[in-house]
C-alpha cells in the first residue's frame, strides 16, 4: 500500500483496492506517505551529517522505495551500514536482489519486536557494532504493532541495548478524529487478516520517549521536523484528517 500511495511500482491489486478505500476514509493518505518518506530522508542525512552517525537499524523496512537509508546515509559516509528488518520473507528477498546493495547493508528477516534476534544477526561478524552510537528507525512502523504486542516495551528494549550517543526515531500515525482512529484501523484490521494496531492518539507516542532526551523540534507532525522546502511544508497542510508524529531523541 505504501508504495502505491508514493506512485510506485512494486504492488498488487489487494494494495491498490485497500489503498482506494483508505482514500474515501482519508483523503490525504497520499500526502501523508509522501511527508512521512520526506522525514525518514531528512531525519537520516541529519543523524549522518550533523550527528556522526555511521550505523543505521532500519525496522520495517518495506519493499525499497528509492532513497533508501543507506543511499542517504552513504552520500555523507561512505562507510555507511544499514540493517533493513523485517517480518516478511518476501520483502527480505526483493530487497537483496533489487536494491544497489553493497558491504553497507544487511536485510535481516525478523519482527521488529524480536530485539534480541534482530540484535544478533545485525552485530554478526561484526557489521553493526553495538559498542559505538547506533540510529534505531521506527519510521511509521509502531501503528502496524497492537497494543498487546506492547510497542513501547519493544522501544525500552532496544534503547537498553544502544551505546551512549545513539538515537531513536519513532513516528506512528495519529489522529484527533476518533472516526478516522476507529475506521482506519479496522480497514487495515480487515485487509490484513487482523495483523495491524491501530492509529493512536498523541500521548501514546509520547509515552513512547519517556527518559529519553527529545531533540528539538521535540515531538511534532514530522512534516514540521526540520522541513526542507516551504513548498513541503505546505503542501502537508492537506494532511488534516491524520498525522505521521513523533521525533528523534538521544540517549545518554
Amino acid at each position: 500500500m505504501y508504495d502505491w500511495l508514493l506512485g510506485g511500482e512494486l504492488n498488487f491489486e489487494a494494495d491498490r483496492k485497500a489503498c482506494e478505500d483508505l482514500l474515501r476514509i482519508a483523503p490525504s493518505s497520499r500526502e501523508l506517505a509522501l511527508n512521512n518518506r520526506w522525514f525518514l530522508q531528512r531525519v537520516v542525512r541529519f543523524l549522518a551529517e550533523e550527528r556522526g552517525i555511521t550505523q543505521f537499524l532500519d525496522h520495517g523496512s518495506g519493499l525499497p522505495t528509492r532513497p533508501n537509508v543507506h543511499q542517504v546515509a552513504q552520500e555523507v559516509h561512505e562507510n555507511a551500514r544499514v540493517a533493513y528488518i523485517d517480518i516478511d520473507p518476501i520483502v527480505i528477498a526483493h530487497g537483496r536482489t533489487s536494491l544497489d546493495v553493497n558491504s553497507g547493508t544487511r536485510f535481516i528477516e525478523a519482527s521488529m519486536t524480536d530485539t534480541e534476534r534482530i540484535v544478533e544477526q545485525a552485530s554478526r561478524g561484526g557489521f553493526i557494532d553495538f559498542s559505538r552510537p547506533v540510529a534505531a528507525l521506527y519510521v511509521s512502523v509502531i501503528h502496524c504493532l497492537k497494543d498487546s504486542e506492547q510497542p513501547g516495551e519493544m522501544i525500552r528494549r532496544m534503547r537498553e541495548r544502544l551505546a551512549p550517543g545513539s538515537y531513536v526515531v519513532v513516528c506512528q500515525l495519529v489522529s484527533d478524529d476518533e472516526k478516522v482512529r476507529e475506521d482506519v484501523t479496522k480497514l487495515m484490521r480487515d485487509g490484513t487478516g487482523d495483523q495491524w494496531g491501530r492509529v493512536r492518539e498523541k500521548g501514546d507516542v509520547r509515552r513512547y520517549f519517556d527518559g529519553l532526551t527529545v531533540l528539538p523540534p521535540y515531538l511534532v507532525d514530522v512534516t514540521h521536523w526540520r522541513p526542507d522546502s516551504e513548498l513541503r511544508l505546505r503542501r502537508a497542510q492537506r494532511t488534516h484528517e491524520w498525522v505521521e508524529f513523533g521525533g528523534v531523541a538521544r540517549i545518554r
